[in-house]
């Protein structure tokens, strides 16, 4: 009886001791703010649709904005992050993004209230005004939300890790199960509420939603920068304000300059006000200054040894084997209701989940390099059920149909308003959980041996795919330098949006049923080429290591040892 009581108290301390940790502070912080993400995502693009009379233009744009500008301005978002204090970024970022959602639902509920009006005003043109804003301020709010992924999920959870690689594991893979489940259970309510209220009650929860989550977040973020004071001290941060007032911008990459000092600034060789002789006014510096820093991140980017794997993991985004409108309206074709394929995304859902705690198992069994090699080839052998389907009993794959057939006839004025806008909401669409309804119901199929196939491989590739995720993201963490982190994750988001958009472009270029087995075939091959690039990051790392099986001590010797210079 006297020794219970002590183990109780430690037990009641350790409970204690979790919910109040800065590990658990981040966890519901990111939550709070993806849940408020996933639902205005989903809802911004059945807004524009809405609005525009059921057409997917405006969604269209909106895709296009959002996509060219983390493009063009992920490595000065980058920049920004590591130029500035922790606390600053991180509440400046939430700051952006809660007060541009929360405009834009206002601006949305007036719109949606006086629409009739607006419409006879001016000819238009004040609800035309009205959709640009709404546009722009949700591109900021995204672009915000860029600022904050990185900060949070790419520098702050490296710090409250500290040097444990096993901690940081963790805490990347319950970061990605909060982003799995949220991404299913936010969709849900909202709509739920869209379709039991209205678009204008929708508009009202999420502008809520974001004003109350603000003011909580600000708090957690807070508290986090307070029980972690790592947090505080930016690796050469105060080192560049005291010595770049001496040195010259040639001199940064003298030999006695440490990495740190030499890359800080990364972009910038000289202090806020400083004057470079090589620049003439400063309307004209200030003018360049997004265009060196664009150059030099994308530079930066390539030199560093983890160069190939990040590239690996862009070219993962090259692919229609995703679970967004282009595989369900597809499915949809192919006689798969809306119930099946809901439970289609569940099941998504749940390999992804048990993706991100095989990383976990796999990474202390074998090393980090080691996980990322076995969930590619994991990722890629499930895919060949992908390319099996494309050849399968039901499949519609004809390569006598020219892939281009649907968009000639589009240009050529051929096509159907219904059909035009379902192969564009195809391609653009990428919120929402069901497809848009085809202007008439798909012929029953002969056999459903192809799509069954199709969907198996996706799923079960999820397992693989977030594991590698988890993978190249702890290398990019590991391996960068605190003080370029910001700017390396930026151009990697910039590289994922690249391949992103080019598969949307590809989609667009071929839209019809029967070149969806072309677009599956050209998806699986990137996919290769990825993992390709990975081995041959792998290997360069570890030589003829990475086939052979280790032990502890020699799995914690070649992850901490950085990969050779590629």
């Amino acid at each position: 009886m006297e020794t219970a009581a002590p183990k109780k108290a430690t037990w009641t301390e350790s409970i204690r001791h979790f919910f109040t940790s800065a590990k658990f502070l981040i966890y519901m912080g990111h939550a709070l703010s993806t849940w408020g993400d996933r639902m205005w995502n989903f809802a911004v693009a059945v807004f524009l649709v809405e609005l525009y009379g059921n057409s997917l233009l405006l969604t269209a744009v909106y895709g296009l904005v959002v996509a060219g500008s983390v493009l063009l301005l992920g490595a000065n978002i980058g920049n920004w992050v590591d130029r500035n204090p922790r606390l600053k970024v991180a509440q400046t970022s939430l700051l952006v993004q809660n007060s541009c959602v929360i405009t834009c639902g206002v601006l949305l509920m007036l719109v949606f209230h006086f629409k009739v009006q607006l419409v006879e005003l001016y000819n238009g043109w004040i609800l035309t005004v009205c959709y640009i804003l709404v546009i722009s301020i949700a591109n900021v709010a995204n672009l915000a939300s860029t600022a904050t992924s990185i900060t949070i999920q790419r520098d702050w959870v490296v710090v409250v890790a500290g040097q444990d690689s096993s901690s940081l594991a963790d805490m990347n893979a319950t970061v990605r199960i909060i982003d799995q489940l949220t991404n299913i259970l936010a969709p849900m309510l909202v709509g739920q509420i869209m379709a039991f209220g209205s678009h204008f009650v929708g508009c009202g929860f999420i502008s809520g939603w974001n004003l109350a989550s603000m003011s909580v977040e600000y708090g957690l973020l807070w508290k986090v920068y307070q029980k972690t004071p790592a947090l505080a001290l930016k690796a050469g941060h105060k080192e560049q304000q005291h010595e770049l007032k001496q040195l010259s911008p040639h001199k940064d990459c003298e030999n006695g300059q440490s990495p740190e000092e030499s890359s800080q600034p990364l972009m910038d060789a000289s202090p806020p006000g400083a004057v470079d002789p090589g620049q003439a006014a400063g309307c004209c510096g200030a003018a360049s200054r997004p265009l060196r820093t664009f150059r030099a991140g994308w530079v930066a980017y390539y030199k560093q040894d983890i160069f190939l794997a990040g590239m690996s993991l862009a070219f993962l985004y090259m692919t229609v084997l995703g679970f967004d409108c282009i595989t369900t309206g597809f499915a949809y074709t192919q006689g798969l209701n809306g119930s099946i394929l809901s439970l289609l995304m569940g099941a998504s859902a749940i390999s992804g989940i048990c993706g991100t705690v095989a990383f976990t198992w796999i990474r202390r069994k074998c090393g980090l390099i080691r996980t990322g090699f076995i969930s590619g080839t994991a990722q890629l052998c499930c895919l060949l059920l992908c390319v099996s389907s494309v050849f399968a009993p039901g499949s519609p794959f004809d390569l006598s149909v020219s892939p281009f057939q649907d968009l000639y006839a589009h240009l050529m004025g051929q096509q159907s308003l219904p059909e035009a806008e379902h192969s564009l909401g195809a391609a653009f669409h990428t919120n929402a959980t069901t497809p848009p309804p085809p202007a008439h119901e798909p012929p029953p199929l002969q056999s459903y041996m192809s799509v069954s196939l199709l969907f198996a491989g996706v799923i079960a590739a999820r397992v693989g795919l977030w594991s590698f995720d988890l993978t190249v993201t702890q290398l990019i963490q590991e391996n960068v330098i605190e003080s370029e982190r910001g700017v390396i994750n930026g151009v990697q988001n910039s590289m994922n949006y690249l391949l992103d958009l080019l598969h949307f472009i590809m989609v667009i270029l071929a839209p019809n049923p029967e070149a969806f087995g072309l677009l599956v075939i050209i998806s699986v091959s990137f996919v290769a080429m990825g993992h390709a690039m990975y081995f041959r990051f792998a290997f360069k790392s570890l030589g003829s290591r990475l086939f052979l099986c280790c032990s502890p001590e020699q799995k914690a010797e070649t992850d901490a040892s950085p990969p050779t210079t590629v």
